[in-house]
């Protein structure tokens, strides 16, 4: 049997603890109605005998303490909450643990904000990371020594796992389970418990708000400028002038303060505004497209479909109720 580990974090999201432990033990009820022995020894491991969590609204009691347990071969990180910066310091205890372990063999999961604490360990220092699309920017800041991936589900380098935001990390779940389990019960887990296998991408639920909390003023300036003229043909080259800034400075200062070239920037807030357009408004594509500034239907459509994993098609019908029963 594997033995899973599923810590309790201080701050922890109570929801992502109860799921993992869900999962793991309800694939070896489906592994025993079909006759076949439990594959998870599955314990909740925590740093005192009751963890509070949701600002004290709910408490968890661990299974075992964490320096009563010497060896597990998965360690689960549940999402953390509130402050970050707070959240990870108040659970530096379980960080050497979780070394310890991955140098004895164990695999670490992450799931969504989880990962705040698994990079706090160093461990995916060079390596990437899925983690929540919302917290993006304050990662990046934490953990500059970390590849954060935008828009992937999970994430896995070495027998480090990682997941996306949210309900994504049942994704991650399910990959565990599937991978010591087997493909059939992964199946099973994910029809019992109504969830969609082998999903890749967070992009389509991911909303573009831009990293403003940098000191370069004229860089910020410029962002505001794109973000007011959303309709407007806009090119580097103007953007540059208008701030009497060298071209190639200009790119180089705009992508170390925003995490995005100017190109890439400038997409990004026509697509969130188109986004925005075809998930309320009865507009057809093209309408959408001249409304953001696009004239070329293909070039529209790719970097749509680039940013949101999705076409403009099909974003509407998903996202769009009228749109859907039209």
């Amino acid at each position: 049997m594997k033995h899973v580990a599923i810590l309790i974090p201080n701050e922890a999201v109570l929801a992502s603890i109860v799921d993992a432990r869900t999962i793991f033990t309800g694939a070896n009820d489906f592994l025993q109605s079909m006759g076949r022995q439990p594959v998870f020894d599955v314990h909740m491991v925590g740093l005192a005998k009751e963890v509070k969590v949701h600002g004290g609204i709910f408490s968890v009691h661990p299974d075992i303490l964490l320096n009563e347990l010497q060896k597990s071969d998965i360690v689960v990180i549940p999402a953390i909450s509130g402050d970050l910066e707070n959240a990870v310091k108040i659970n530096q205890d379980f960080v050497p643990w979780i070394i310890n372990q991955y140098s004895n063999g164990a695999e670490i999961a992450s799931l969504c904000i989880g990962s705040f604490i698994l990079a706090s360990t160093g461990l995916l220092n060079g390596k990437e990371c899925s983690s929540h699309w919302i917290t993006a920017d304050k990662f990046r800041n934490m953990f500059p020594e970390v590849t954060l991936v935008d828009g992937r589900i999970v994430t896995e380098q070495q027998g480090l796992y990682s997941s996306g935001g949210a309900t994504s990390y049942w994704s991650l779940l399910l990959l565990l389970i599937e991978k010591y389990a087997g493909r059939d019960i992964a199946i099973m887990a994910a029809k019992i418990y109504a969830l969609e296998i082998d999903r890749k991408s967070q992009s389509p639920f991911a909303m573009f708000t831009g990293q403003k909390k940098h000191e370069d003023d004229p860089i910020k300036q410029a962002q505001e400028y794109i973000e007011n003229n959303v309709t407007e043909k806009i090119s580097v080259e103007d953007l540059s002038s208008m701030y009497a800034i060298g071209r190639r400075h200009f790119e180089r200062r705009f992508k170390k303060a925003t995490n995005n070239t100017p190109v890439e920037y400038i997409q990004r807030v026509k697509i969130e505004a188109a986004k925005k357009q075809l998930e309320s408004t009865p507009k057809n594509v093209n309408e959408v497209m001249y409304d953001v500034g696009y004239t070329d239907a293909k070039a529209f459509r790719t970097v749509f479909k680039k940013i949101t994993g999705l076409s403009p098609i099909d974003y509407r019908n998903k996202y769009n109720k009228q749109a859907a029963v039209a």
